[in-house]
C-alpha cells in the first residue's frame, strides 16, 4: 500500500490512481448496497469474477497494485438508488444500467457487455413500453441532483485509491495547507450547510462554538444510528462512500481543535460497519489517517461504536453516553452538547450526511453550495422513499423539492393506480401530510410550518386503502416501545394514547378520546425531555389535523373507512347470491357459519373472527364485507 506524508505525494498517488483507473478497459459495478446483496448481488459478482477469469481477462477488483494494460474493472459498489429494480449492474464507458439481473444473466452480459459492445436490452429498464439503456435517461434519476450520493453506485466502495483517484480527500488536502480552522467553520457557516439529521442546526455555527472552548480536548461525534422505520439514507452513504464520510469528520476535527472521532452506527447495519473499519483500515495504512497527516501536525484517530438499536440513541447526549459505556438516555440541557458532551469534553455530533457535504463544500466553495436549494436550506437532501410508491429507493435532490416531483416524477407515481392518500415524512418524529401539500417545498422552514419536519429522509407513502388512524396507532407503538422512560411525559404519556388508539382501532373507542388524544399530545410536545420526546406525538397530531373524519368514523360510526382495521370489519352473506354450497362453513376455522344445504347460510358475528377466509372460498362471491 502507498504511503503519503505530504500534499504533493497525496498528487502524484491521486496521479497513479487516475492513470490505473484509465487503463480498465470496461467498469463493471455490481451494486454491493445492503438491498441488492439480499438479492443475490454478490453471487452475480462471483460468478462475473469468474466467467471473465476463465475468459482469460485481466481481472482488477482494486487499484493497490500496477495493472499490467488494459483491463476489466470489476467493483462492489455502494447503493445504486433504484431499489425497487435490484440486483443492478452497470458498466462503464457503456453507460448502460441493467436491472433485475439474476446469476443466469451473467454469461449473456459478459458475452455481449464485457467482451464487446453490445447491450442485452431484456435487462434494461423500461417504462410504457420505452427502454432506458444510460441510467441519467431513466425518470427515476433524471430530476435528481447527486452531491452526497455522486460515487455510490459509480465506484468501488472499499478501494481508498479509486475514492482519492476521484478528488477525494482533496479537500482534507486544502483545508490543512492553506486554511486555518477559523477560516473552516467560516466557510461552512457561509455556505448555512444545516444538519440533515432532522434539526437543521446550522453546522458551521457549531463547529465555531466548539472550537471557541477553551478545553483542549475535544471530539467529532457522527451519528449513524438512523433508527426511523423506513429511513436507510445515512447506511446507504456509510455503505457506498465511507471515505466522503471520513473526510468530512476528519475536516471538521481540524475545523474545531479535535483530534478523535467516534461513529456511532447501528449493530443491524453489518455491512456499514465492515466497510467503515476497511475505509478507517485503509485510510490509516496510506497514511491519511493518524498522526502528521499530510505533514501538517494534524493528528487524528477514529474509533467505531456499535449502538444496540435503541431509538433514543438517535438524540445526541443519548448517545454520547452509550458511547461511554451507560445506558443511553438523553440528559437536561443546558450544558449543551458543544460544551459538554462526550466524556463531558466539547463535542461536534452530527448526522452522516451532514460530514457527507463537507468535503464539497471546501472545494466548491460556500456560493456553490448555496446555488443548490433554496437560501434558507440550500444543499441537496437524501430521501429513502419507500411504501406504496412504484419507484422505491434511495434518491438525493436539492432542497425545496416539492413532494409531487418525489412522489410522482421519480417516484413513479402510488402502485396499482390507487389513489394518493398520505406522505409520513420524517419517520416516528415527523408527521403526515396530505394531496393538499403535493406542491409544498421540502425544506426546513415550509414542513415545520405545516406540522412535519424533514427528519432524517424517510418518506413513506400511503394510498387510500392505507388507514391513517392505524398509522398513527403503529408509530405511537414504536415510539412507545422505544421511549427510555427517564421523564414521565414520555414514558406514560406515550403509553395512554397507544392505549387510547389500540381502543379506537378495536372499536371501543369514543370522541371524548380524541379529544384527550389531543391534551396528551400537546403535554408531551411541551414538557418531554429530549427531542425524540417532545416530537413523539407528532403522527397523532397530524393525522387528527388532516383525518380527523377517519377518527369519528372508528369512535361514532364504528367503521374503518379504508376497511384496514379488522376489529371493525362486518362480514355479511347476501341471501340472494348464496347458493347453499356450504363452501364458507367448512372454511371457516372458529364454526361461525350456519345453514341448511342448498339455502342461504348466514354469519354469527359475534363467532366471527374477520379472517376473510369465507370470502375467499366462496365461489358465488356472495360473502362481501360490508
Amino acid at each position: 500500500m502507498h504511503n503519503v506524508h505530504s500534499y504533493d505525494e497525496l498528487v502524484n498517488l491521486r496521479e497513479f490512481a487516475a492513470g490505473s483507473l484509465e487503463k480498465q478497459q470496461k467498469k463493471v459495478l455490481i451494486c454491493g448496497g445492503t438491498g441488492c446483496v439480499a438479492g443475490g448481488s454478490l453471487h452475480i459478482y462471483e460468478q462475473i469474477k469468474q466467467m471473465c477469469e476463465d475468459k482469460g481477462l485481466d481481472v482488477c477488483v482494486e487499484l493497490a497494485h500496477e495493472p499490467h494494460g488494459d483491463n476489466i474493472g470489476l467493483k462492489k459498489s455502494g447503493c445504486h438508488g433504484f431499489c425497487e429494480m435490484g440486483p443492478l449492474l452497470k458498466i462503464e464507458p457503456l453507460g448502460v444500467l441493467y436491472t433485475k439481473v439474476k446469476p443466469s444473466d451473467c454469461e449473456e452480459i459478459v458475452e455481449k457487455s464485457v467482451l464487446g459492445d453490445e447491450i442485452v436490452k431484456h435487462l434494461l429498464y423500461q417504462l410504457d413500453g420505452k427502454s432506458y439503456q444510460h441510467q441519467e435517461e431513466i425518470p427515476f434519476y433524471k430530476k435528481q441532483t447527486r452531491v452526497v450520493l455522486a460515487n455510490c453506485g459509480q465506484s468501488d466502495a472499499e478501494d481508498v485509491l479509486e475514492y482519492i483517484a476521484k478528488g477525494g480527500y482533496s479537500a482534507l488536502a486544502k483545508a490543512l495547507s492553506s486554511m486555518t480552522g477559523e477560516e473552516v467553520c467560516k466557510q461552512i457557516s457561509e455556505s448555512n450547510l444545516r444538519g440533515r439529521g432532522g434539526g437543521g442546526f446550522p453546522t458551521g455555527r457549531k463547529w465555531e462554538q466548539v472550537r471557541r472552548q477553551a478545553e483542549p480536548v475535544k471530539y467529532i461525534v457522527c451519528n449513524g444510528d438512523e433508527g426511523d422505520p423506513g429511513a436507510f439514507m445515512d447506511r446507504s452513504i456509510m455503505e457506498g462512500d465511507p471515505h466522503k464520510m471520513l473526510e468530512g469528520m476528519m475536516i471538521a476535527g481540524y475545523a474545531a481543535g479535535a483530534q478523535e472521532g467516534y461513529i456511532y452506527v447501528r449493530a443491524e447495519y453489518p455491512l456499514a460497519v465492515n466497510r467503515l473499519r476497511t475505509a478507517i483500515r485503509k485510510a490509516e495504512e496510506i497514511g491519511l489517517l493518524g498522526e502528521n497527516i499530510l505533514g501538517s501536525g494534524f493528528n487524528f484517530k477514529l474509533h467505531i461504536n456499535r449502538g444496540a438499536g435503541a431509538f433514543v440513541c438517535g438524540e445526541g447526549s443519548a448517545l454520547t453516553t452509550s458511547i461511554e459505556g451507560k445506558r443511553g438516555m438523553p440528559r437536561v440541557k443546558p450544558p449543551r452538547t458543544v460544551e459538554q458532551g462526550l466524556f463531558g469534553k466539547p463535542t461536534v455530533l452530527n448526522n452522516v450526511e451532514t460530514f457527507a457535504n463537507v468535503p464539497e463544500i471546501i472545494l466548491n466553495g460556500a456560493a456553490w453550495f448555496k446555488s443548490i436549494g433554496p437560501e434558507n436550506s440550500p444543499g441537496t437532501k437524501a430521501f429513502a422513499l419507500t411504501g406504496n410508491v412504484n419507484n422505491t429507493g434511495l434518491i438525493e435532490v436539492p432542497m425545496g423539492t416539492t413532494l409531487r416531483e418525489v412522489i410522482f416524477d421519480i417516484g413513479g407515481g402510488v402502485k396499482n393506480g390507487k389513489a394518493f392518500k398520505a406522505v409520513q415524512i420524517g419517520g416516528p418524529s415527523g408527521g403526515c401530510l396530505t394531496s393538499e401539500h403535493l406542491d409544498l417545498p421540502m425544506d426546513f422552514d415550509s414542513l415545520k410550518k405545516v406540522g412535519a419536519m424533514v427528519g432524517s429522509g424517510g418518506l413513506v407513502v400511503m394510498d387510500d386503502s392505507t388507514c391513517m388512524v392505524e398509522v398513527s396507532r403503529f408509530f405511537m407503538n414504536f415510539t412507545q416501545n422505544e421511549s427510555c422512560g427517564k421523564c414521565v411525559p414520555c414514558r406514560e404519556g406515550t403509553k395512554r394514547m397507544l392505549e387510547i388508539l389500540e381502543r379506537i382501532v378495536r372499536g371501543e373507542g369514543t370522541s371524548e378520546d380524541l379529544d384527550l388524544l389531543s391534551e396528551l399530545a400537546a403535554t408531551i410536545s411541551e414538557t418531554a425531555l429530549c427531542g425524540l420526546g417532545k416530537t413523539a406525538a407528532s403522527p397523532v397530531q397530524s393525522t387528527l389535523k388532516y383525518f380527523r373524519d377517519e377518527y369519528e368514523a372508528h369512535v361514532i360510526e364504528k367503521r374503518c373507512p379504508a376497511g384496514d382495521c379488522k376489529a371493525l370489519r362486518v362480514i355479511q352473506i347476501d341471501p340472494a347470491l348464496c347458493k347453499g354450497c356450504s363452501k364458507c362453513s367448512k372454511t371457516c376455522p372458529v364454526g361461525a357459519i350456519s345453514g341448511k344445504i342448498k339455502e342461504p347460510f348466514s354469519i354469527n358475528t359475534k363467532t366471527c373472527i374477520k379472517c376473510g377466509a369465507c370470502i375467499a372460498a366462496c365461489p358465488f362471491k356472495a360473502i362481501k364485507e360490508a
